[in-house]
């Protein structure tokens, strides 16, 4: 979908991407007005003079392709330039950091280094980033100064793990992703029931759109896509680590619990706040 500038207001029209009408660079032309790309698009809703962009128009567009091809034209044709992936280059990970890589190799990674990570993470982000030849790594730390006044001691994830994931992830997150109008993360409806109903494109809390091209994948597809590229597990896999976070709060799964029945065992806890609501509501 585009905006076509019109003589006293923007009309949404939906643009047929794979036609000879939209180009690769985010131009479609049109006989009564001149596009608007989905950027611009935004950046004209926040100013008050456009429709909101149409995510449920973006979504029927994309949903029905292949994680490779959802990729592909987001970082090369609906939001070049201004997209980034953010990876934990956890267990799944290297599947998406591979199809972001065969796509463009330049496309920004945000990795959030919270600081409690297991070696083996940091070990394997240096790994994947060189045999993918990711050239715009970003490692992303917590604020030092509110690290020094909320965990001095790093006990706060047992006094407050939801302030502990905002003051790591969540806070630096939001940062990061400041200069851009969309990102791509990894979640998968098969790892939780609170990730069962989660779509291929939706929206952050600051409208950012965010995109979920592995949504419909199952831990087989995940397997055979490794297998199939030859990519390197997570040192930590193995060892029955299925979902990867900090070191304090990650454990082993067993083969009949959910694949992220690891991560703040015993607790209530199943998010750290990235992907349920909180991204734009940390400022």
């Amino acid at each position: 979908f585009f905006f076509f500038k019109q003589k006293t207001a923007y009309e949404i029209y939906q643009c047929d991407w794979s036609s000879d009408v939209c180009s690769s660079d985010l131009g479609c032309q049109a006989i009564e007005g001149v596009a608007m790309s989905v950027v611009e698009s935004a950046a004209a809703y926040e100013r008050g003079v456009a429709p909101a962009p149409d995510i449920a128009a973006l979504g029927a567009r994309l949903s029905p392709l292949s994680p490779a091809e959802i990729v592909r034209r987001a970082v090369t044709e609906i939001f070049r330039g201004r997209i980034a992936l953010v990876s934990s280059f956890g267990a799944e990970s290297a599947v998406l950091l591979h199809l972001v890589a065969r796509a463009d190799p330049h496309t920004p990674v945000i990795f959030l280094d919270t600081g409690k990570l297991f070696p083996e993470t940091l070990a394997y982000r240096d790994t994947l980033r060189r045999r993918f030849g990711l050239s715009d790594l970003r490692s992303v730390t917590p604020d030092t100064a509110a690290l020094a006044a909320e965990d001095p001691d790093g006990t706060l994830r047992l006094r407050d793990p939801d302030r502990c994931c905002a003051l790591r992830k969540v806070e630096p997150l939001d940062r990061a992703l400041a200069p851009f109008a969309a990102w791509i993360g990894g979640r998968k409806r098969y790892q939780s029931a609170t990730r069962a109903d989660i779509e291929v494109v939706e929206t952050d809390s600051d409208g950012r759109v965010q995109l979920s091209p592995l949504a419909a994948w199952t831990a087989g597809d995940i397997a055979a896509y490794f297998k199939a590229n030859d990519l390197p597990e997570h040192p930590l896999q193995p060892l029955g680590y299925r979902s990867i976070g900090c070191a304090p709060c990650t454990d082993r799964v067993a083969i009949d619990e959910d694949a992220r029945a690891g991560r703040w065992r015993g607790s209530e806890k199943t998010e750290c706040g990235i992907f349920n609501g909180q991204i734009g509501r940390a400022h």
